[in-house]
């Protein structure tokens, strides 16, 4: 863990209890005179270091160090529109994402998708705010969805696409926002409707599943 979240955070004391102590005794191994990173979720550019003044059995007493301004990001952006899949196999894959620095994913209706899958949202933030914790990276993924592929492109012309096509994506290619299909892919009707976007594929001979794809391609754009 390079940081944790607290929110509290900035106070020139802290007293660490319930979850948070257990991992960081029990599982870190930290006692009396260890130093931590803390950042607090309302301003997560600035990072807090402390010292462990004392050590209770149910508390950790915390002392203000110092605090400075401290951003860990990615050096571009992905805006990744993913049409809906199983929510499980979203949250098998979201640390990574989190990790690869993907900024945004929109999640999307498409002719193709089991319409009984929902997106938690808070579930997926908890799942992130993990993965921030254990990466370093400071900067919130952010969520919504739209109701279908004709809408999105309505509002970013500029989307490309990951499809089945004879054009592989360019190793020096670079761009911000991208549409992953679901499992099956896209409908001939929504083919129909992307054919004005700029479609390409990875140089494998493979078909991916969809969030294999999503990795790859962020993977790609973004490492």
């Amino acid at each position: 863990m390079i940081y944790f979240f607290d929110a509290q955070a900035g106070n020139q004391t802290l007293h660490i209890k319930g979850e948070m102590h257990k991992y960081l005794v029990k599982a870190r191994r930290h006692g009396e005179g260890d130093t931590l990173h803390v950042r607090n979720r309302d301003n997560i550019q600035l990072l807090h270091r402390y010292k462990i003044d004392s050590l209770e059995p149910r508390a950790l007493n915390l002392s203000l160090l110092d605090s400075k301004i401290k951003e860990v990001k990615s050096e571009k952006e992905l805006h990744v529109a993913w049409c809906i899949i199983d929510s499980k196999s979203v949250e098998k894959v979201l640390a990574s994402l989190c990790e690869i620095g993907v900024s945004r994913i929109s999640f999307i209706g498409c002719d193709r998708s089991q319409k009984n899958f929902k997106q938690d949202f808070k579930r997926y933030e908890r799942i992130v705010e993990a993965s921030m914790q254990q990466s370093g990276r400071t900067s919130l993924m952010v969520f919504d969805s739209y109701k279908n592929i004709e809408s999105f492109i309505a509002e970013y012309p500029d989307t490309k696409v990951f499809d089945f096509t004879e054009k592989v994506l360019d190793e020096k290619c670079e761009f911000q926002r991208v549409l992953i299909g679901c499992e099956g892919g896209f409908s001939p009707v929504e083919k129909e409707l992307l054919k004005g976007q700029e479609v390409f594929r990875l140089n494998s001979p493979m078909v991916l599943r969809s969030e294999s794809a999503v990795i790859a391609v962020a993977s790609k754009i973004l490492l």
